[in-house]
């Protein structure tokens, strides 16, 4: 089965999420922008999900996770958490 491994940054509004992406975009580090401002707690770790499969994640997710290409800031993707930037790190 398929692996990959992500991180994300997740924040309540479309708008803030659009405006990190371009911080990124710009040099800005993901990981210390996920420590910043992610409201999830993986945004201690800098985002970083690990390692997971199909099905695993909400459909929003799985979606980009398993069809964008690598290390590259995808989003704003929106689930019923709120807003992500979704990198994918690896799959295989």
């Amino acid at each position: 089965m398929t692996q990959a491994s992500a991180r994300h940054i997740l924040v309540p509004s479309e708008e803030q999420c659009q405006s990190l992406k371009a911080e990124i975009e710009n040099g800005r580090d993901f990981a210390e922008v996920a420590r910043e401002h992610s409201q999830c707690p993986s945004g201690q770790q800098g985002g970083e999900l690990g390692s997971f499969g199909p099905g695993q994640m909400v459909p929003e997710f799985d979606k980009v996770v398993f069809s964008a290409e690598l290390n590259q800031v995808q989003g704003p993707v929106q689930t019923q958490f709120g807003y992500h930037l979704l990198e994918v790190t690896r799959r295989g």
